[in-house]
């Protein structure tokens, strides 16, 4: 009897760390199409949120994966606007906008394999390291960039985040759908394979993980470089939506990436996490931002407003963590 009840317990475990942003998401979208204008929950709309959440969205699917290990990424809006203006400056100088779009996530997978030696190799505490990063991708997008935007043609990479997708059917744009696919792929990779189970091992006590054989140096390096790769995605999508390259776009995402993992469940002391309920944390927040636009409120009011629900969350997780040592 003891096996199908620790089954279920574990299956109530895994709903339950999703059906709580799903009730969150539908609280926010419940209040502002109550207070807000009708078009709130109307087509146009709706794609706009879509679009707006693609960058949050992929930033937050590589953040699980360090916040799971008991990591942080401070670097993830620096490392955008990075990736952004590599593109557009890899597409100006003739390069295929597919190799122009590895260019960018290869430039975001570099800053995520500087913070990964930074952290396993050298222990500078993820924090330290990452907050040193901001600041280096960041002025190195200027430098690159010549302190300006770099503007650039159209393409097929300036449809990836269209609100009016050919064809129709697509609802939404390509990049809205392959952050779906993405998403899928590494909330599998998380959940079911080697390096996820490791992951979640390191996040919860790395001093067992290690003396169970655990690669901890190499599994620390591999998620900060999945990270940089999703922020490196990000920043194409940022190009896309811009068609440009701008070193300052991107200020203080990082801290929507974080609050949309938080959001969705994963506990800053690492060790819990999903990838699917940090992308529930990630479109809560859009339509969060967008509900507030759409009231007209002020820019600070949002900032405090989303300021509020991190540390509402990150309380909610420590009220979680006593009552199960209490218990």
């Amino acid at each position: 009897m003891s096996e199908p009840s620790e089954r279920t317990r574990a299956l109530w475990a895994e709903f339950r760390d999703v059906i709580g942003p799903l009730v969150g998401l539908a609280a926010v979208i419940g209040l502002f199409s109550v207070i807000g204008t009708e078009y709130y929950l109307g087509g146009d709309n709706l794609r706009l949120i879509a679009k707006h959440t693609v960058i949050v969205g992929l930033g937050a699917i590589g953040m699980t994966f360090v916040i799971v290990s008991g990591g942080i990424d401070l670097s993830v809006g620096s490392v955008i606007a990075l990736a952004a203006v590599v593109t557009a400056l890899a597409f100006n100088a003739g390069a295929p906008p597919l190799v122009a779009l590895f260019c960018g996530v290869a430039a975001g997978g570099g800053c995520g394999l500087v913070n990964g030696l930074l952290v396993a190799r050298l222990n500078i505490t993820p924090f330290i390291a990452t907050l040193g990063m901001l600041g280096v991708a960041r002025g190195f997008a200027k430098y690159l960039g010549d302190n300006a935007t770099v503007n650039s043609e159209e393409s097929w990479l300036t449809e990836l985040t269209t609100s009016n997708p050919e064809p129709s059917w697509l609802l939404v744009g390509p990049g809205i759908w392959l952050m779906f696919l993405l998403g899928g792929m590494m909330g599998f990779a998380l959940r079911r394979t080697r390096l996820g189970v490791h992951t979640y091992a390191i996040g919860s006590n790395e001093a067992t993980a290690q003396l169970c054989g655990v690669p901890v140096e190499r599994v620390k390096l591999l998620v900060y470089v999945i990270c940089g790769l999703f922020a490196g995605l990000a920043g194409v999508m940022s190009f896309s939506d811009l068609n440009a390259g701008d070193p300052t776009t991107a200020k203080g995402e990082e801290l929507n990436v974080i609050a949309a993992v938080v959001i969705g469940g994963a506990s800053l002391s690492g060790g819990t996490g999903r990838v699917a309920s940090s992308l529930i944390g990630a479109f809560l927040m859009t339509f969060l931002i967008n509900g507030c636009e759409d009231l007209e409120l002020r820019n600070y009011t949002q900032d405090m407003i989303i300021g509020a629900i991190i540390v509402a969350a990150v309380a909610l997780d420590q009220l979680r963590h006593r009552r199960r040592a209490w218990t």
